[in-house]
């Protein structure tokens, strides 16, 4: 073999070496920047139609709007009418309303992006499945954030509600954002565990009316039937409607408020293992 010849052999060799030892000492963002970068893809996403973002912040406003004057004759009963109003017995409870209304869709966001590919496509990069999951409800967080926000402020100014304090609004909403979140984890593990819109939409119905019309949202525990009280007492939506309603109105949160952050706790942290553990064998 000629000199040149034993020379390009050896730049041959050098390149390969550097192009491997790039390849192989490569080992991908990281989770946290995997996770900022599809959690503002998500909000771009979100925020980026006119349409989805008018029509995503006058839901919760028509809702406000429908159960205020529907329900308005509940507050002359016993356990609402010392809340001066039925607006302010409802409101808190249309925040939570709000929460699972986001938590809900977002399984059906997961599941969208599921059946148009996109998770198809990430599952050939070299990043964690799990940041695409908490990403997911980080987004949808923040968009609740914004719906719960504006929600607050149609209610003060035309439905005349009146909260005791700016202090006690803003726990109430983070706390409103902090259940949303978890009962987010719950529909994302729902739509890795299906693979069918009309079974996802089934199953969310199914889960939200119950937990919202059985429990302390629109009229006193005391004041329903029986079994509807035994399971009202035990719904864990009723202790997240009773701490946020304390937190906007100013009275005693008692042991409401621990007992819906350990719930809450509970719920995200079994919603996340059980997601995780679907989105790894779904194909």
């Amino acid at each position: 073999m000629s000199r040149h010849a034993l020379r390009t052999r050896g730049r041959d060799d050098d390149t390969v070496q550097l192009y491997l030892g790039r390849r192989v000492g490569w080992a991908g963002s990281t989770v946290s920047t995997q996770i900022r970068v599809l959690t503002l893809r998500s909000l771009r996403t979100a925020f980026g139609d006119y349409r989805l973002v008018f029509f995503g912040l006058l839901q919760p406003v028509v809702m406000l709007l429908l159960f205020s004057q529907v329900f308005s004759g509940i507050g002359n009963l016993p356990g609402v009418v010392e809340y001066q109003g039925y607006i302010n017995y409802l409101m808190p409870a249309t925040l939570v309303n709000i929460a699972m209304t986001t938590a809900m869709s977002s399984g059906v966001g997961m599941l969208t992006e599921i059946y148009t590919g996109f998770i198809g496509r990430l599952r050939t990069m070299p990043i964690s499945l799990f940041s695409v999951l908490v990403a997911r409800t980080l987004s949808d967080a923040v968009r609740l954030a914004v719906q719960v926000v504006v929600a607050i402020a149609v209610a003060v100014v035309v439905l005349d509600f009146t909260p005791a304090g700016t202090g006690g609004v803003v726990a109430a909403v983070a706390l409103t954002i902090v259940f949303g979140w978890g009962m987010g984890w719950v529909f994302v593990a729902l739509a890795t565990w299906q693979g069918k819109p009309e079974t996802m939409q089934a199953i969310s119905f199914i889960v939200m009316f119950p937990l919202m019309f059985a429990s302390s949202a629109y009229m006193p525990v005391e004041a329903m039937p029986g079994w509807i009280k035994v399971v009202s007492t035990v719904n864990p939506v009723t202790y997240a409607i009773d701490a946020i309603r304390a937190l906007c109105l100013g009275k005693p949160v008692g042991w409401a408020l621990a007992a819906a952050i350990g719930l809450v706790a509970a719920t995200a942290t079994a919603g996340a293992v059980i997601a995780a553990r679907n989105f790894r064998r779904t194909r």
